[in-house]
């Protein structure tokens, strides 16, 4: 995890997603009590429209896609090598996996080895890395070919003793198929195929976006257009293969693509064209450290105030974490409490980013 001191040149609208993506992680994953989040802040019951929780995480895979074009291009002004390029983003991908078993090991108190966000990013982008060297109609044909083939294996694959086409909730192909690599820890690789497609959208975006010769108002088009038309797919074929975060079904992985191309237009257009930047500072510092937000804000959670006790006031010992939750919504009620609890920890790694920005420190993986 090299250390960088200066800041590059970057689409700041990018960093400035990439923060919202993180923070909006952050929130989910750090809720008080369930019951004062609505719903959009909980995953969808299977085989419903998805909730803003069910797109975060293909956004931050989006977002990866988006920035390949311009690390690549970034890499090799300096290295022109295709193998220099590769081995970088395998040792990209191994560091996520590393990262990824950590967490869970950390978070099971054991050695957890398995399919968890960071290891699912770290083979997607791999993937999408390597495509990424093909001639880019072949690249665009593939994504396709990958979300048509994890489609067919959902709609026409026979599970034994259920049959082909049961979309209920594990009794899929994909279930199945999960379940049959869960002793070898593999369970949840045949997603590898629908977000690397993912990725790979986001690659053209990236591209369009890094385009020297477009427009500004040529590359915002091309966001909005992406995103109406992916959108729409993506609503379309939810009718024959429902949405699902779970199994990654290609309606799900066309139609947070098409949102998240939306929304990066709404960043693009504000900060980078209208030049409204203030207003996204806040998201920009979390944009710039995302591994260190996501990664160590989770580690140190898991290590201190989920470890260490103390007591309530009727005297039962109680986790930190606890009694955090306890202080706010002692002083605030249930509901405004609980939000209070998840922006002050959200804000404390603010913090945290906002000194490391300062001091030019960036942990890239």
């Amino acid at each position: 995890m090299p250390e960088e001191k200066s800041i590059p040149k970057r689409l700041m609208s990018l960093d400035a997603f990439r923060g919202f993506t993180i923070i909006a992680m952050l929130m989910v994953n750090n809720a008080g009590y369930d019951a004062a989040f609505p719903d959009q802040f909980r995953h969808a019951p299977w085989g419903k429209m998805v909730t803003f929780c069910d797109m975060i995480f293909p956004w931050f895979l989006f977002i990866v896609g988006v920035a390949i074009p311009f690390s690549a291009a970034s890499f090799r002004s300096k290295n022109p090598s295709r193998a220099a390029y590769l081995l970088k983003a395998l040792k990209r991908a191994i560091l996520l996996i590393f990262f990824g078993i950590l967490i869970d090991s950390s978070i099971g108190k054991r050695i957890a080895i398995g399919m968890n966000v960071l290891q699912l990013i770290g083979l997607a982008y791999f993937c999408a890395a390597l495509i990424y060297e093909l001639p880019k109609k072949t690249r665009g044909a593939l994504i396709p070919v990958l979300l048509l083939i994890y489609g067919a294996l959902l709609r026409w694959v026979p599970v034994p003793q259920i049959g082909a086409g049961v979309f209920e909730e594990g009794k899929t192909i994909i279930h199945f198929i999960n379940k049959k690599l869960a002793p070898y820890h593999l369970a949840g690789i045949p997603s590898v195929i629908p977000t690397t497609a993912l990725v790979l959208i986001g690659t053209f975006i990236g591209e369009s976006l890094k385009d020297k010769d477009a427009s500004v108002s040529k590359k915002l088009g091309t966001l909005y257009l992406a995103g109406l038309i992916l959108t729409l797919i993506g609503i379309f074929w939810h009718f024959e293969i429902p949405m699902s975060k779970h199994i990654w079904t290609p309606s799900y992985i066309i139609f947070t693509a098409g949102v998240g191309c939306i929304v990066l237009g709404i960043f693009y257009d504000l900060i980078d064209i209208t030049g409204y930047k203030k207003w996204a500072f806040p998201f920009i510092i979390y944009g710039m450290n995302a591994i260190t937000a996501y990664f160590f804000s989770i580690m140190v959670r898991v290590h201190t105030v989920q470890e260490w006790f103390t007591h309530s006031a009727t005297g039962e010992k109680i986790t930190l974490w606890q009694a955090i939750l306890d202080f706010w919504t002692n002083l605030a009620g249930m509901t405004i409490g609980s939000w209070l609890f998840t922006f002050s920890y959200i804000f404390f790694w603010w913090l945290v980013l906002l000194w490391m920005f300062k001091k030019k420190l960036f942990l890239r993986v």
